[in-house]
């Protein structure tokens, strides 16, 4: 288990480029299980989770090359580690080893990623059965998949729970579009639908559509592969069904979640900093969540720039009543970005009430934060109140262990504006998310020391 030792108390300062969105990711690769010609993907990230799925792909069979890595130069360097490529990809799912799916160790590596859900919907499309364990990924409460199996099998698809080894078998030769309202916005839950229904027989509507940036990209990336459906970036989605899909180039949009992050940290330690190329028109409301906090994000062009924030007062509802921040499906706030706005809270002027509505465990690191000085009081699992300290006491460090991606960021700036040395464990679950995260913010001025 690798750790991250902090110094805290460094200014940052520079210019910092997001990584590519983990989510779309994620997304747009298992969409390359649904042609048999090749599939050119750009802005890919270097993160654990991404790096996995590529492997797993590569384990039944598709053909992944590495075009190029950030830098431009030719590269074929391992996957599955942090360590792995990251840069330009292209996939060919010609000679899929649909036996493989059996295997147990093919059920141990989904068991291990979230992402691997995913592949049920290209796989079932296309060669009408999949195999699926439960995946794995952040311990933030239950998460649930209903809404894909159901969503499968107003397809006309079939399940079938294998107890003895955990995993969901599906079947469905031909597939047949249908109406359907799905119980929950899920994102992940619209996107294996929608890769589903687009080689089904007949049109496919699906109403309360996740509409989140990423399931636009992949209907996007869809529709340039042959696919016909409408209605993207609403909740109502219409999916006429095509006999095939060929190959296409695709770009991943900065993630929003990082560059969400970067306005936090730059609220928190920043002396300037500037957020390159973060496609402002797809970050929803995420910049002025940040404003109702206090904090100053300029825009420019297509860059953000946080200014040094000696002070930053949260703002209070027009009545003068306590602000509340609450997570909400998209264009709402995302709750990827909860734990990052707790955070910098705790610096603030003034007093908070964080609304977690989707996930009853994202909430309890604000332990961590509390033993660092924070003053938060958990409500209940899904509620929390932060009281700033307005710089007037600075957080302490410590040692630490991160339970999540996001939570494991905030912990991460939370040690950077602390007093004194912190200690992160377990941060793996950062590496899963966050691209050389030590040597971007090093770069920027941070003492962060990587420790195996």
């Amino acid at each position: 288990m690798a750790s991250f030792i902090i110094e805290g108390g460094h200014p940052l300062s520079g210019t910092i480029v997001p990584q590519g969105a983990k989510n779309e990711a994620l997304q747009v690769i298992c969409a390359t299980l649904l042609t048999s010609e090749p599939v050119t993907i750009s802005n890919i990230p270097n993160i654990r989770d991404v790096n996995n799925l590529i492997q797993l792909l590569k384990d039944i069979g598709v053909k992944v090359k590495a075009l190029s890595s950030p830098n431009g130069k030719t590269i074929e360097a391992p996957l599955g580690t942090v360590g792995g490529a990251s840069g330009t990809f292209t996939f060919q799912a010609d000679d899929i080893n649909m036996s493989y799916l059996q295997s147990d160790e093919f059920v141990q590596k989904c068991a291990q990623l979230r992402g691997s859900v995913m592949m049920i919907g290209p796989l079932l499309a296309r060669m009408g059965k999949a195999v699926i364990a439960k995946p794995g990924g952040d311990k933030i409460g239950r998460r649930r998949l209903d809404t894909h199996f159901l969503g499968f099998e107003r397809l006309g698809a079939h399940f079938n729970h294998v107890p003895e080894r955990d995993v969901y078998e599906l079947s469905g030769h031909q597939l047949k579009g249908s109406y359907m309202l799905l119980d929950e916005a899920s994102v992940t839950g619209t996107a294996n639908i929608v890769m589903a229904a687009v080689l089904a027989r007949g049109t496919t509507t699906i109403y309360n559509a996740a509409c989140e940036p990423y399931v636009q990209q992949l209907c996007h990336m869809l529709n340039n592969m042959g696919a016909r459906i409408r209605g993207i970036a609403s909740n109502l989605l219409t999916i006429q069904g095509v006999g095939r899909l060929h190959g296409t180039t695709h770009r991943i949009l900065p993630d929003m979640i990082e560059v969400g992050s970067f306005i936090g940290m730059a609220a928190m330690v920043g002396n300037g900093i500037r957020i390159k190329d973060v496609s402002l028109k797809n970050l929803g409301i995420i910049p002025s969540t940040f404003r109702r906090m206090g904090i100053r994000v300029k825009e420019e062009g297509d860059d953000l720039f946080i200014p040094h924030m000696r002070h930053y007062e949260i703002q209070s509802f027009i009545d003068g009543t306590i602000m509340t921040l609450a997570d909400a499906p998209w264009p709402g706030l995302t709750p990827d970005l909860l734990s990052v706005l707790i955070t910098v809270a705790t610096q603030a002027r003034g007093s908070v009430l964080f609304h977690q509505k989707m996930f009853e465990s994202r909430l309890f690191f604000v332990d961590k934060l509390i033993d660092m000085g924070a003053q938060i009081i958990l409500c209940d699992p899904h509620r929390a109140v932060v009281v700033g300290h307005d710089r007037k006491l600075q957080l302490r460090g410590g040692r630490m262990s991160s339970p999540d991606i996001r939570a494991g960021i905030a912990l991460l700036i939370a040690a950077l504006s602390a007093r004194g040395v912190s200690r992160i464990d377990n941060i793996e679950q950062i590496d899963r998310g966050y691209q050389d995260i030590e040597a971007r913010l090093n770069a920027l001025g941070a003492s962060i020391t990587r420790m195996t």
